[in-house]
């Protein structure tokens, strides 16, 4: 079943390529159908999941369930031994709700891609392609396969910002591909590292299973990466080295300050499709990667590093808070929010507590969803007039009432109002870090306090932006005929808002959904790195 929910994308995008262009008005429709399809076998799954499957902990293969494993490369090396490379899936509870939101975000970023009218051959060739990657990364668990689709993933995206996008594309488009590659290159290295540190004790051979990866019995003695008698590289532990260099790779993808930079660049100028999916899928590749690797492989160096981070996730809160504050574009505010959003993720993994990383992990389920949302309804005034200042518009509520309901639910849930879901994944992230002392000791009672505050900034960016834009005096300041252009929400669109309000109240109200199915994953999660 995960081969199908990866490779169908895959499978419509050769098709779409084979199709003669005569037929290109139905590229948008097969595309729409391979979303709702995934959509509907990542319900199945989630309805079919075991949630208590995760008793003896999450280094164990039995743990993980509709699992697929075949050789794949097997090469013989000579005195090194044999190369040892296995197609290998497999979800627990901390991937299985990243499915779903998976899908949801595609089904919605496809109705978006409505507005694409040039190259569409091209176009949902590479975004179904894109959808293949995000969704492999999720599922992968042989470390070769999952740095493949993690790779993957900057090749569509490179070309559907840097040919669909607006004014300045080839910079942002070349900015984005620069900032992930670099991190992606030294991750290979750490691979390498790993790969000839861990045998598999089945074979005998050197393995990329990252769950044997997980187990520092099955590290050889005197390898770079041996749990046991730590090697030194340029005076510093190779398996902190090693750390710092995977965190820094993903930490680029979530992102966090200083290196950020290429998200609001890559937000503005992506067409409004792109967008949805780097806020909402891109930027938890790389929270995800930080529980499944980082902290899964090293946990000793987890728990070296855990002030630093926390203090890198407060410093994201505040700095991505205020900048969001002091935007005019408003594609620019939301991009600048989601560093602010994402820096609760960071916070909450570096406190280690069941209630930190359960936070965490509905954050990033939330944020999704809701950032998929505000970038839709941005793209929808873009559409409509091709402008986005905030100070452009007032008073649109009299003119687009619907519209207006939406952006109200959007940005109060996002502020975290109480009833969303960004409310109960702040607060889970909150009591986490400020619980962390006394647990564990990890980080300060302080950070979770200065935190806090990223949440008042919130409610100050989203009420201001709500007030200018939407309420007083009608008031616009572009051409004549944008009062007839500024139309309210179509058929279409509300097809796209609906799910993700659902989502937003469902996971607010009944958190249990998501709590349920993870809380066994998170608590062998907390075993494995504090064990």
């Amino acid at each position: 079943m995960l081969s199908l929910l990866i490779f169908l994308p895959l499978i419509a995008a050769l098709f779409i390529l084979i199709l003669p262009s005569r037929f290109q008005q139905h590229y948008k429709y097969i595309a729409l159908g391979v979303s709702v399809i995934q959509f509907v076998m990542s319900l199945f799954i989630y309805l079919k999941f075991n949630s208590a499957a995760f008793a003896a902990g999450i280094n164990k293969e039995s743990q993980y369930q509709l699992v697929e494993k075949l050789p794949w490369i097997r090469l013989n090396l000579g005195n090194i031994g044999n190369l040892e490379i296995d197609y290998f899936l497999g979800i627990d509870g901390l991937s299985m709700p990243f499915l779903i939101l998976s899908a949801l975000v595609t089904f919605v970023a496809t109705l978006a891609s409505w507005q694409i009218k040039t190259k569409l051959k091209a176009y949902f060739s590479l975004f179904l392609l894109l959808n293949t990657a995000i969704i492999g990364v999720f599922c992968a668990l042989d470390f070769f396969l999952f740095y493949i689709f993690y790779e993957l993933m900057l090749l569509p995206l490179y070309f559907l910002i840097g040919m669909w996008g607006g004014i300045k594309r080839e910079y942002a488009a070349i900015k984005f591909f620069l900032y992930t590659l670099f991190g992606s290159v030294f991750m290979l290295l750490v691979i390498i590292g790993l790969y000839f540190s861990v045998i598999n004790p089945a074979t005998g051979n050197h393995t990329f299973n990252m769950i044997l990866m997980m187990d520092p019995s099955n590290y050889s003695d005197g390898s770079i990466f041996s749990a046991i008698a730590a090697k030194n590289l340029f005076g510093i532990s190779a398996r902190l080295l090693a750390f710092i260099v995977l965190f820094v790779a993903f930490a680029i993808k979530v992102p966090i300050v200083p290196l950020h930079t290429w998200l609001p660049d890559a937000h503005v100028e992506a067409p409004t499709p792109i967008s949805i999916i780097l806020a909402g899928l891109l930027l938890k590749v790389g929270g995800y990667g930080m529980i499944r690797v980082c902290y899964s492989i090293f946990p000793d160096s987890a728990m070296l590093s855990a002030w630093w981070i926390g203090l890198i996730g407060i410093v994201s809160i505040i700095y991505g808070a205020l900048n969001a504050l002091a935007q005019t574009d408003l594609k620019r505010l939301i991009a600048y929010s989601s560093v602010s959003h994402m820096g609760f993720v960071l916070l909450g993994i570096a406190s280690s507590t069941t209630e930190g990383v359960s936070g965490a992990m509905l954050q990033m389920i939330s944020h999704g969803g809701l950032s998929a949302m505000l970038f839709f309804l941005v793209g929808m005034i873009y559409e409509r007039v091709q402008d986005r200042q905030i100070a452009n518009f007032s008073g649109l509520a009299e003119i687009m009432p619907q519209f207006t309901a939406f952006v109200i639910v959007a940005f109060f849930a996002s502020l975290g109002l109480p009833g969303f879901s960004a409310f109960m994944a702040e607060a889970f992230t909150l009591i986490g870090a400020f619980t962390s002392e006394q647990v564990n000791g990890l980080i300060p009672r302080w950070m979770s306090v200065v935190a806090s505050i990223g949440i008042l900034l919130s409610a100050a960016y989203f009420l201001w932006t709500l007030q200018r834009m939407f309420f007083g005096q009608l008031r616009l300041k572009g051409a004549a005929d944008w009062l007839s252009k500024l139309s309210d929400v179509n058929a279409r669109e509300k097809l796209a808002l609906i799910p993700l309000v659902a989502l937003a109240l469902a996971l607010g109200i009944f958190p249990s959904l998501l709590f349920d199915k993870m809380n066994a994953s998170v608590l062998a999660f907390i075993q494995l790195i504090s064990g």
